[in-house]
């Protein structure tokens, strides 16, 4: 009995990889030939778990051609496009390591820094950041990134670093912890400062994408930031509130002026033009209010359908997994 729970103890896997792939056929077998002698040269077991975001070109072909080749490399493939982050969710989900290292597929995030993020975690950390440094990215997707980030800051109660992404170590703690967040509107990283535990964060190089183009423009990361605004923090409400008690007072305050004027100097006030200034613009911030408003009923909505963060539609070289695992779904019970 002790015998087998040594081994079983031995055969544990350390660390997990998890990766989702879309558009990722051009950097997959790079990425794989890279994390191999990585992986060997710090842990005895290591998983590498791709999640086919029901990527449009070959590369959940490519996934299988690894995962026959290698049992290591596990398979997920999503029955459609279910977005970054929930294929994240997934990868999480059916992650076995002591430690679970997040990353894109596109080799921006480099393997090579993997060791240096280990080495700073089991100094007593359970989630290490890296923070990267002279991106590499174009010049709209760094403008879409910095636009992302100051709204988020601004109208949200969490501060974000724009150097940071999803390139992270965490704990199995902090997998678990995770587990039990199944918002439909997920930010990776947000989610994890959420979360709190011990952090720490090391600056790495960022590297060169291999192959594709970044799927994230200025309009998507604008529509992300709204996203995750509206799901993380009221804020967007309570400015709509102080909105509305100054526009009464800049209101109250410029009546009070046109009459001090009429009975002082007897200048005619056409009212005709103030009222149709007034009338647009006041109408305008009131429709303005009742579209955030009705942002975080959308958000009630989407989350009282209690539907599934993904659907898996193959695993490859993995151990029949639990329906929340295929499903995505927090009330599904473990089999």
């Amino acid at each position: 009995m002790f015998g087998e729970v040594l081994v079983a103890s031995q055969n544990r896997v350390k660390i997990s990889i998890v990766s989702p792939v879309y558009h990722g056929g051009g950097c997959l077998r790079e990425l794989y030939q890279r994390l191999v002698p990585v992986l060997e040269g710090l842990v005895d077991h290591f998983e590498i778990v791709l999640v086919n975001d029901a990527s449009p070109d070959n590369s959940w072909d490519i996934i299988l051609e690894l995962a026959a080749a290698d049992p290591r490399v596990k398979g997920v493939d999503l029955s459609r496009n279910f977005g970054q982050h929930c294929a994240i969710t997934a990868g999480l989900d059916h992650a076995a390591g002591d430690w679970v290292v997040v990353m894109d597929c596109d080799l921006q995030d480099r393997p090579e820094e993997i060791p240096r993020l280990y080495e700073r975690a089991t100094d007593g950390y359970e989630i290490v950041f890296a923070r990267r440094k002279n991106r590499k990215d174009g010049f709209l997707k760094r403008l879409s990134s910095r636009i992302f980030h100051r709204l988020y800051n601004f109208l949200s109660d969490i501060k974000t670093d724009r150097h940071v992404s999803n390139f992270s170590i965490v704990s199995s703690t902090v997998v678990a912890a995770m587990g039990e967040l199944r918002e439909r509107n997920r930010a990776y990283s947000v989610f994890l400062q959420w979360l709190g535990f011990q952090t720490s964060y090391v600056d790495v190089e960022h590297g060169e994408r291999f192959s594709g183009k970044s799927s994230y423009g200025l309009a998507k990361s604008i529509r992300l930031a709204v996203e995750a605004i509206t799901s993380q923090s009221n804020k967007p409400l309570r400015l709509s509130i102080y909105i509305g008690f100054l526009m009464s007072a800049v209101s109250f305050l410029y009546a009070a002026y046109r009459v001090i004027r009429y009975y002082t100097h007897g200048v005619d006030v056409d009212g005709w033009t103030s009222l149709m200034v007034a009338g647009v613009f006041i109408g305008g911030l009131i429709l303005a209010n009742l579209g955030v408003v009705g942002l975080y009923l959308g958000k009630v909505f989407d989350e009282s359908k209690h539907r599934p963060l993904y659907v898996t539609r193959q695993l490859v070289n993995m151990e029949t997994p639990d329906t929340k695992a295929q499903t995505g779904s927090p009330n599904e019970s473990t089999s």
